[in-house]
This record gives structure tokens, C-alpha cells and sequence, in this order.
């Protein structure tokens, strides 16, 4: 089915959808959008910095549950993200951070090698660097917090085989090219669709960590690929822009999404997304407290902290597609 060429009604819905999240709540510690974290005072108890690789809302969780475990210990935590998945934005805030001396920091490199060389600086002056969600694994990190992102590609081959029966035609939407979880997670969906189905898969597009792009990058695939009968995200950002275009056009195809939010746990429950490959995401704000804490006590943390892969669904489908 072709989507409306004119897409001016659909960026209505998309504002108005927007505008409601905007509404709501904000977590305890929101994401700070600059390259400038507030400055610590001295005589002060441990201060640990997190920085995002872009702000998001599916990144509010992850911040709320790293808050209230900070706060339990008497921490203080700086936490920054750039507007959009952006390298130098990123290398700014870990330069700040290490300026002002924290205590520790939990990084989510948007490139791993070119974040290598600050990760590096930090460490070599007494500040212990662990990363999350994805790795640079050639840099002096001490650790990484996750699940292995080749296996969870793999996994999402796997539930779209068993959805589509080995055979069928499948987009693929994800988000930086230069992301190391990104680049396994995609090599591991391709392995396991090449050499254990017939499933063709039609193309893959990148959003560089922006949901305007993501939306117009799936909109273009769905008109080129009508007949498509499945739509693979790599990312919390494609996930975001299916289920909008999901909601607005009221389509009848699997979405089968890497990574689990609120919103996207909402959007299975709704119809929107069939299926979810999850590294236990809401674990990673404890898990990243927790472990800077035993560094910053002289602890010997392991070089991964594997936070396992779960495979959610609403349950057995019921409509024909």
C-alpha cells in the first residue's frame, strides 16, 4: 500500500503526538542537552557523570532508575546527552567532565574509535570510564554494560523467522553507521537471515539519530517496497518513527523493534509493534551505578556486565497479515 505523497496532515499528527509526550512528567534528572555540566563544588561527596548519545525520551528510564540509585548512595549525578547523535558534542561534555574532575563516568559512544582517545584521557587521570549500551572496546574503558549485540541481532533473525515462516521481504531502519552496537547487531540479523532463511531482505536505511530522518527514510521504504511484510528496528529512534507511521496510517504489518521503552512496551501492547528483542534495558541505570561505585572503592569490576537478552510479546497473534 502506497502512503499519501502529501504527508502535510501526517506531520500534524506527529507534532500533536510530540506535543503530548513534551506534557508529561519529566524524570528526576532530565537529560541535560549541552556541553557544559553544572559545576561541582569541593568538599563534596562522589559526583558521577552519564552521557547519552542523544536525548531522547527512551532515555528517561534509564536516567530515573540511575537517579534513584545514586541518591540512595549519596551521589550526585551529571547527566548530558547531545541534541542529536553527535560526535563532537560528545567529546565536549566527556572534556568537561573530566575538567571538573568527576569521580566517574558512563558513556554510550556514538563512535567508538574516535571516542577512544578522550575515554583514554580520562582514565590515565584517575577517572574510571565504563560504557553502556554500546562499546569502544579499543579504548582503556574498564567495562561494558550490556547484552552481546551480535547475539541480539541474531535473536531478532530468529523471531523473524519464526514470524514469517523462513520466507518473506523485511526493511531494515537503524541508526548511526559508525555505532558499534549497531554494526553487530545488523551483522548478526544478516548472518542469521542469510544462511538460516530465504527471507530477502529489501533494504536498510539510517536515521543518524534523528527521528525527522527515520520518518521520512521508512516512509520512502514502504512506498518503494508496498508489498514488504516486515519492518526490522535496530534502534530506540526507527522504533519511535514505525510506531508514529504505524498509528497514523493505520498499518497492517510486523514490527519487530531492538531495545525496550515505556513507549515501545505500550506500542506491543497497542498493536503497533509485534515484537521485542530486550538487553534488559531498564537495568542499565542501576547497573551503571552500581558498577562506578565499586571502581570508585577500589573494586575490580568484570570487563562486561552481560545484561542478558529477553524476548517480549503480547501473545499468540490473532489478525491475518
Amino acid at each position: 500500500m502506497l502512503l499519501p505523497k502529501r504527508r502535510s496532515w501526517f506531520f500534524m499528527f506527529l507534532f500533536l503526538a510530540l506535543f503530548t509526550v513534551s506534557c508529561q512528567s519529566a524524570p528526576p534528572t532530565s537529560l541535560v542537552n549541552s556541553s557544559e555540566p553544572s559545576t561541582i563544588p569541593s568538599n563534596r561527596d562522589r559526583v558521577f557523570g552519564i552521557i547519552f548519545p542523544m536525548a531522547i525520551p527512551a532515555y528517561e528510564k534509564i536516567t530515573e532508575n540511575a537517579e534513584n540509585t545514586a541518591k540512595a548512595a549519596n551521589i550526585r549525578l551529571l547527566v548530558s546527552a547531545p541534541d542529536e547523535a553527535n560526535l563532537e558534542q560528545q567529546i565536549r561534555i566527556m572534556e568537561s567532565m573530566i575538567k571538573q574532575k568527576v569521580d566517574g563516568i558512563a558513556i554510550a559512544p556514538v563512535n567508538p574509535e574516535a571516542l577512544a582517545p578522550v575515554i583514554n584521557k580520562a582514565v590515565e587521570q584517575g577517572i574510571p570510564v565504563i560504557c553502556f549500551e554500546t562499546d569502544s572496546p579499543n579504548s582503556k574503558r574498564l567495562s561494558y554494560i550490556g547484552a552481546d549485540n551480535y547475539d541480539t541481532g541474531r535473536q531478532l533473525g530468529k523471531a523473524t523467522d519464526l514470524l514469517l515462516g523462513g520466507k518473506g521481504m523485511v526493511m531494515v531502519g537503524t541508526g548511526m553507521s559508525e555505532m558499534f552496537s549497531l554494526k553487530e547487531r545488523l551483522e548478526g540479523l544478516l548472518d542469521y537471515l542469510n544462511s538460516e532463511t530465504e527471507i530477502e531482505v529489501l533494504e536498510v536505511r539510517y536515521n543518524d539519530g534523528r527521528e525527522d530522518l527515520a520518518i521520512t527514510e521508512l516512509e520512502d521504504m514502504i512506498n518503494a517496497h508496498p508489498h514488504f511484510n516486515a519492518f526490522l528496528s535496530l534502534d530506540f529512534v526507527s522504533s519511535s518513527a514505525s510506531i508514529l507511521i504505524w498509528k497514523a496510517y493505520g498499518l497492517n504489518r510486523y514490527v519487530l523493534s531492538i531495545g525496550s521503552t515505556p513507549n515501545i512496551e505500550e506500542a506491543l501492547l497497542n498493536g503497533q509493534v509485534t515484537s521485542i528483542i530486550s538487553q534488559y534495558e531498564n537495568q542499565w541505570g542501576r547497573k551503571i551505578i552500581e558498577a562506578l561505585m565499586k571502581v570508585s572503592e577500589g573494586e575490580i569490576i568484570p570487563e562486561m556486565i552481560d545484561t542478558g537478552i529477553l524476548k517480549l510479546e503480547k501473545g499468540p497473534q490473532d489478525d491475518q497479515r
